[in-house]
């Protein structure tokens, strides 16, 4: 089969959720991926950061199929032997005490939603049924019910009501308005260090800092959404992490895989998850054996290969090049680390067509930006080689 023929397939069988740029990838190795007529690419999406550590990475794959031949799925109902190991790894890589594995982003921000209302009924005081988070216009935390809920898209929210109650909307990157915003009954704030789905939209500096200080002033927990951002995507373990800042919550998933694997958990110390009891919450899948291996594998490779100092480096560069690019359609340049979104004063997604033409491949976002945001793994030579087909078709309008 052709790639067409590919498309044609997806488009007759699956429901049109995605609006997917037209190439039929057969397979991956570092920060290169393969069509089905064998054409290579340069992958600059790398499945929403959730490839950090680059395609297929051997350590990781080795640590699935080992994990494979001895047990896959125990179910949380017994113990397994990988669990334990991971979360340990987690917890003293970035500093917390606690973590509940998880799944997918979207279930690991759902489960933060849970543990912060939780903790706000049974440690704040606050009356049942009353508590209130705060979310910010622009946010994108996933597709359920209640994410949804908070969303200021109109069209995640269009047909699937009644939605969920209980959250407030302030502007993004205005640390006055979350304080105008608190109420008694507030008991959390979740927000995206850098909004990824939003634009690449970056606050501004010190903003995470007056944030931090403006919940523990109030008695109000701080829940850094890094399922994107996180894990050496913006130069630093944590996007928190450049303004030295320690949020209360932190939901990890999407490069705690390294892309094998879905795998996504919540941080916090035991004031906060230690608040859980059996039958609190659940995943028939969360932390499983074979999830618990990839995830430490991938984290090993985090460390191992330096790839937040990496991320920082390459990503630097790759920024000023594009900085560097002299065309009237670019509006803006802007991101951290290997998070970087090119706003265009048109449609992006035509950009997005032409970069794939041309062996490169990344998803417009928001309208009007094209984000890069390649594995952690890549080179400066590969750089060079990508912004050789870049500059000209953001030079010339895609042509």
């Amino acid at each position: 089969m052709n790639s067409q023929q590919y498309i044609a397939l997806d488009e007759s069988y699956v429901a049109h959720t995605y609006n997917p740029i037209e190439v039929v990838i057969e397979r991956g190795e570092g920060a290169w991926v393969y069509d089905v007529e064998g054409k290579r690419y340069f992958d600059c999406l790398s499945a929403y950061s959730a490839v950090n550590q680059g395609h297929c990475h051997p350590r990781i794959l080795e640590a699935a199929v080992s994990q494979m031949h001895r047990v896959t799925l125990t179910s949380r109902a017994f113990f397994n032997d990988q669990m334990g190991l991971f979360l340990k790894q987690l917890c003293e890589l970035t500093g917390y005490e606690m973590a509940l594995p998880m799944n997918t982003g979207a279930e690991a921000v759902e489960t933060a939603i849970k543990a912060a209302r939780m903790w706000g009924y049974r440690m704040k005081g606050v009356a049942h049924d009353q508590a209130e988070i705060i979310v910010c216009e622009g946010n994108f935390a996933g597709r359920t019910t209640t994410l949804i809920s908070f969303s200021s898209e109109e069209q995640y929210k269009e047909d699937f009501g009644p939605l969920t109650p209980g959250f407030k909307t302030i502007p993004y990157g205005d640390h006055e308005a979350l304080a105008e915003a608190i109420t008694p009954n507030t008991v959390a704030f979740l927000v995206e260090p850098i909004q990824g789905e939003g634009g690449v939209i970056v606050p501004p500096a010190g903003y995470l800092k007056h944030v931090a200080e403006i919940c523990a002033a109030n008695n109000v927990l701080f829940i850094a959404d890094e399922i994107q951002t996180g894990l050496g995507r913006t130069g630093a373990l944590l996007c928190c992490d450049h303004e030295g800042v320690r949020p209360d919550m932190v939901t990890l998933g999407k490069a705690l895989s390294g892309g094998v694997y879905p795998v996504s958990a919540v941080l916090a110390d035991r004031r906060v998850l230690g608040l859980f009891r059996p039958g609190d919450h659940g995943s028939t899948f969360g932390g499983n054996p074979l999830a618990s291996a990839i995830a430490r594998a991938a984290l090993d490779v985090l460390v191992d290969e330096g790839l937040v100092d990496r991320s920082r480096e390459i990503g630097a560069y790759f920024m000023g090049r594009l900085k560097r690019i002299e065309s009237d359609h670019i509006e803006e340049v802007r991101g951290k680390g290997l998070l970087i979104g090119v706003e265009m004063s048109s449609l992006a997604r035509p950009y997005c067509d032409s970069l794939r033409d041309a062996g490169i491949l990344c998803k417009d976002t928001h309208g009007t930006i094209v984000r890069f945001a390649p594995p952690l793994v890549i080179s400066k030579e590969e750089i060079d080689w990508a912004m050789e087909r870049i500059e000209p078709i953001l030079s010339n309008g895609h042509q």
